[in-house]
């Protein structure tokens, strides 16, 4: 019999392939839903419409499960503010697109956001929001080191200015995520306008300056 194979209803079966794609994505809505804690295989289980062996047998439990989505959230997020601060450009415009590409993906993946920003799991060190945050403060902490030294600034200090920007985007989209009241590029155009100017030098109706805005 193939995996193609009809039930008795008439409805084909799904491939290995398919059916995990399938959990993934009850998995996925249930864990933004209710978290990793107040998710259970069962519920999971039920959702998608098959038993609790058949979610082991793909995944070996929830914490599996979880790793994998969480993994995929990651490397989406990663990927893009990666991309964002690629290009050879003015360190202003890649701020500006640094922070576009966070708030790009809270609005287009919100289930995933939420999943991020969540407690991992006990004993999970990696595949998290904070080990995230760390891996674009690194990309970041080497671009500031270049504009301090063109500034004439002392370049050893960028990794704090690096963690600074990093976590204040970060928690802005969070904010952001569950207040959508503001626009998305109002919300980068002012996140850049503190991040740029500064306090003692705000403007007062701060815009972006990049080609597509």
């Amino acid at each position: 019999m193939t995996s193609k194979a009809s039930t008795g209803g008439g409805r084909s079966r799904m491939t290995g392939k398919q059916r995990r794609e399938q959990l993934l994505g009850v998995s996925r809505r249930l864990f933004a839903d209710k978290g990793y804690e107040g998710t259970t295989v069962e519920e999971i289980a039920a959702k998608a419409g098959v038993s609790k062996p058949v979610v082991y047998e793909h995944f070996g439990g929830k914490e599996g499960m979880y790793a994998v989505v969480v993994d995929r959230e990651i490397q989406a997020l990663l990927d893009a503010i990666t991309g964002a601060l690629s290009e050879r450009i003015h360190a202003r415009l890649l701020l500006e697109q640094a922070a576009l590409a966070l708030l790009d993906y809270i609005e287009t993946s919100p289930e995933g956001f939420r999943i991020l920003v969540r407690d991992s799991p006990t004993g999970q060190s990696t595949g998290s929001f904070a080990s995230l945050i760390s891996d674009v403060a690194s990309q970041v902490e080497h671009l500031l080191g270049a504009e301090f030294k063109i500034r004439g600034l002392d370049p050893k200090t960028a990794p704090i200015y690096a963690q600074m920007l990093v976590g204040m985007v970060a928690l802005t989209g969070q904010w952001w995520l569950d207040s959508p009241k503001f626009k998305k590029a109002d919300v980068a155009a002012h996140l850049v306008n503190l991040a740029w100017n500064g306090l003692t030098g705000l403007a007062e109706k701060p815009t972006l300056r990049g080609p597509s805005n």
